[in-house]
This record gives C-alpha cells, structure tokens and sequence, in this order.
C-alpha cells in the first residue's frame, strides 16, 4: 500500500496567506492536489497548520485524514515528520505539496509503480530538474518520523543517494508550484494540463 502524505501546512507568507483555497479553475487551489492523488493511494494523510480551521474543513470533506501539526511553523521537516508518524511501518510513502496543483495523475502512477517495482525512493524530474510528488519506500518512514526545522527530506536523499530512482517526466506540473498571487494569476489563463514549470521545493 501506498499512503499519500500531503503538506499543506505552510503560512502562504508570499501570497498573502489562504493560498491553499484560492480558486483554480472553479476550486481551491489545494482541491487539485487531493484530486490527483486520490485514485492513486490507499488513504490521503494532510497536514495542516493550527487555526487552519477553514483548509482542514475542505481537506476532510474531500476525503483526507487531517492532522494539525503544532510544530508546523518550525519547518516543512516538522510537518512532513507529522504526517509521517500517522503511516504504518508496512506503507510505502508519496509526499506530495498542496501548492502543486498541476501534477499529472500519470505521474503519481509511474511514481508509485516504481516503488511497487522495487525502487527505495522514486523522484520524478522534468528537463533534468528533480520536483514532486517523491515517493518513499516503507523502510524511509521511521527516517521521516524523525525530521525537524525546514529541511524536508532533502538530507534523506543527500544520505542515500545511490537509493533515488530519478524518472524523468513529461509533465511540468512535478516543478510548477503557487508561490504568489501572480503565479496563480498565470496558472488561470492556461487550460488544466498546462501549466509550465515553476520553482519548487525538494520536500
């Protein structure tokens, strides 16, 4: 089984704040997320942020098991570790960002089926740039369990880099991410399916 991890606990500082319920084509921002890695994964765990009341409503009424990660202004390393703590030690793990909105759910699918393959972890790239979602084999979590501050997983994959399954991608989404009220302004007038890249973070 896969469970899907998705951080949605940032503070849209950039944006303005409630960038995850912004509207994109007719719904949240964050909505495109879950949609896509839904049919995917065997449960959908979201973190979330305190007082992030709003965000946690629409995530649960779109089917994913909330967590509120009271470290969460810390880093995206607490928040990861978070979601982390509510997989099984048997699962593997799909992080995933609330804030990349145009992730093909063909990817997803090559991601995962990599893992099913065998791969200990699984990171999609698009023209030679690494993005997102990262899978994780089921021997990753307790490693995931434990991170803190704003490093994400990247010294996961610095530490076991002869592990990292690199795929490269025709899908732009795996490195287009919502940072400002621009960049959603720009993802509006493109049709779904697409957007270009944009800036990410390495979870």
């Amino acid at each position: 089984m896969t469970i899907g991890i998705l951080l949605a606990a940032g503070a849209g500082s950039r944006f303005g704040g409630n960038k995850l319920l912004a509207p994109l084509h007719g719904r949240p921002l964050v909505l495109h997320a879950v949609s896509a890695l839904r049919p995917a994964v065997t449960e959908i765990i979201a973190v979330v942020r305190p007082g992030d009341e709003d965000l946690a409503v629409v995530l649960a009424q779109a089917g994913a098991h909330v967590v509120v990660c009271d470290q969460a202004t810390a880093g995206m390393g607490h928040s990861l570790a978070c979601g982390a703590r509510q997989v099984p030690l048997d699962c593997d793990v799909l992080v995933a960002l609330g804030d990349m909105p145009a992730v093909a759910p063909h990817t997803i699918e090559r991601i995962i089926a990599a893992l099913a393959a065998g791969a200990a972890i699984a990171v999609p790239s698009h023209q030679g740039r690494r993005g997102h979602p990262v899978g994780f084999a089921a021997r990753f979590v307790p490693r995931l369990r434990e991170l803190t501050q704003d490093r994400g997983a990247r010294d996961i994959l610095r530490s076991s880099v002869n592990a990292v399954l690199e795929i490269p991608i025709d899908d732009a989404g795996v490195v287009t991410d919502v940072d400002t009220v621009t960049d959603l302004e720009q993802m509006s007038q493109r049709q779904p399916g697409k957007q270009h890249g944009g800036p990410s973070q390495t979870p």
